[in-house]
């Protein structure tokens, strides 16, 4: 809870987006746990499959046959897609491989990407996180709530 407060503060005066696939909304669910977040929190596009990656969030076709739902270049589409179609100065997206099953490609289970932008810059991080599929999932909350942080 303090780290969504702490996301909160920092983006004081500033409208943030999320595009969460495998945390499916469990970013937009931890800061709108915090009174208040409606100055800052805007809403998210939970983009689990890839036609909604597509139409909600203008992920490219050929993006997702090239490199796949989980690659940098996903997870730099879905933030800059959900930053422009919600009107945000800020948004984060997460796109990765929960487990306990791969989808098939050679990236190992607990490999996530997280991108973050904004009016300035484009940011995309490949993590790999251990343990089960919640350990994954709530690791990529709070690395993306971390990068966040970091960026403002």
């Amino acid at each position: 809870m303090s780290l969504c407060c702490d996301v909160l503060k920092a983006l004081k005066g500033k409208k943030l987006a999320t595009a969460e696939s495998c945390t499916g909304g469990g970013i937009g669910a931890a800061l709108t746990a915090v009174s208040g977040s409606s100055e800052v929190y805007k809403g998210g596009i939970i983009s689990y499959c890839n036609e909604i990656k597509i139409s909600q969030l203008g992920v490219k076709v050929d993006t997702l046959n090239s490199f796949g739902a989980v690659s940098a270049q996903t997870a730099q589409e879905m933030a800059l897609g959900v930053k422009n179609r919600l009107g945000t100065d800020v948004a984060v997206s997460v796109t990765g491989l929960a487990g306990p099953n791969g989808d098939g490609s050679d990236k190992p289970v607990g490999t996530v990407y997280i991108g973050y932008c904004d009016e300035q810059k484009v940011r995309v991080e490949e993590f790999h996180f251990l343990g089960s599929r919640e350990d994954v999932r709530q690791q990529a909350i709070i690395a993306a709530l971390d990068i966040i942080i970091e960026e403002n």
